[in-house]
């Protein structure tokens, strides 16, 4: 199984840039990036509540588990 970010498509559907996200949920560019790019290894709990905070969405908005 592997864990799919699904953010990029989230920041798309509610027409926000990776920056603002990054700056409304107080989190670096960079780190948003890399989740939207499906590179990051580890999104601590905390980043991920603000994210969904900002974005208003559940958990399961942004992260999907899918078969390798």
């Amino acid at each position: 199984m592997k864990i799919i970010i699904k953010l990029d498509q989230l920041l798309v559907e509610r027409d926000m840039s990776q920056h603002e996200l990054a700056r409304l949920a107080d989190i670096r560019q960079p780190s948003i990036n890399e989740m939207c790019q499906n590179k990051t290894k580890r999104i601590p709990l905390d980043n991920l509540a603000k994210i969904c905070e900002v974005l208003n969405c559940q958990i399961t908005d942004v992260l999907e588990l899918r078969p390798e």
